[in-house]
């Protein structure tokens, strides 16, 4: 039922800002389009695909090896299942995989996911700061914006370095939150424990995890820029920074399918400086084919990974 509430929420938003900004504009701004940026940048989803899945390799505990072609597997499965479940729930569907073709146990492999998608949401809110911190002509909204990405880093960071922080997080989380979320919480804490003690016994290993993820969503954000190219729009690569991220954290939001409606919404509203609604809407269509494109090639490997857990456990 929520999932379908979320589709409508969605497409009520969608159907304004068409109704608002005319789809024959729209139509216009894909047929004056720039062909070899706009094959560049959808290209650009296989190499940064591939470096998630070497990445999710480092991740792996001494003597447990996965397969390069294992993790893109896993990865473009995740993406089908991000696409229809809340939340992210993909991701520890992508943990369960793990677990039941034996690469990891079931602790551990929660406990894999949870810090590499951490280290997702903190590289995002990295350069999201760092874009802010730049970006001219701050009005107030902005400055709390600012105000409020920083926070998130700052605490995120904390998060992952302090275990005293993190069971003083947890605690008041427990204190705050209803009863029906509480189970939930708890486990995350039990994972989150066993992440620090896995994650903190090799600096190299996560050091070397951090620099990647920092990379990878370099090159998510420099795709978007790229999008803004092939639209033939144009605005600087550092006001990108600041902008494209607060247009993704809006498509996180528990509210909408996908992120689909929020996150066109808040691209129109950021980007209104540098370019037309039209063409940021058409920059919002790009930025869910970034979704929607690994979840079509993980549609395969899906079935696989369904197929095999039944029969193991017939």
């Amino acid at each position: 039922m929520k999932r379908l509430i979320s589709i409508a929420v969605s497409l009520i938003i969608l159907v304004i800002i068409y109704w608002k900004i005319d789809v024959t504009k729209l139509w216009q701004v894909f047929q004056n389009c720039d062909p070899w940026w706009m094959a560049i940048s959808l290209g650009m989803v296989v190499p940064l695909t591939m470096v998630t899945a070497w990445r999710l390799q480092q991740l792996m505990p001494y003597r447990r090896k996965l397969g390069f072609g294992e993790a893109n597997r896993l990865i473009l499965a995740a993406s089908v299942l991000n696409m229809v479940l809340p939340s992210k729930m993909g991701d520890i569907a992508k943990a369960y995989f793990m677990k039941q073709r034996g690469h990891l146990d079931g602790s551990l492999s929660l406990s894999l996911v949870v810090f590499e998608k951490a280290c997702d949401m903190l590289s995002l809110l990295l350069w999201c700061a760092f874009g802010l911190m730049l970006y001219p002509s701050k009005d107030w909204l902005f400055w709390v914006m600012t105000a409020s990405v920083v926070f998130g880093l700052v605490t995120g960071i904390l998060l992952l370095s302090s275990r005293q922080f993190a069971q003083f997080f947890f605690y008041m989380g427990r204190a705050i939150l209803p009863k029906k979320l509480r189970s939930k919480l708890e486990k995350l804490q039990a994972s989150w424990g066993e992440m620090h003690d896995y994650f903190w016994r090799d600096k190299e290993q996560l050091l070397k995890v951090t620099g990647t993820s920092i990379f990878i969503w370099f090159g998510h954000l420099l795709q978007i820029w790229f999008f803004i190219l092939a639209l033939k729009a144009w605005a600087p690569f550092l006001a990108n920074l600041a902008l494209s991220p607060l247009a993704i954290l809006a498509g996180l939001l528990p509210l909408t399918f996908a992120g689909v409606g929020t996150r066109d919404a808040a691209l129109i509203a950021f980007y209104h400086p540098y370019f037309n609604a039209p063409t940021a809407a058409a920059l919002g269509l790009l930025c869910t084919s970034r979704y929607v494109l690994p979840a079509i090639g993980g549609l395969p490997f899906l079935g696989e990974y369904l197929a095999k857990i039944n029969s193991m456990r017939k």
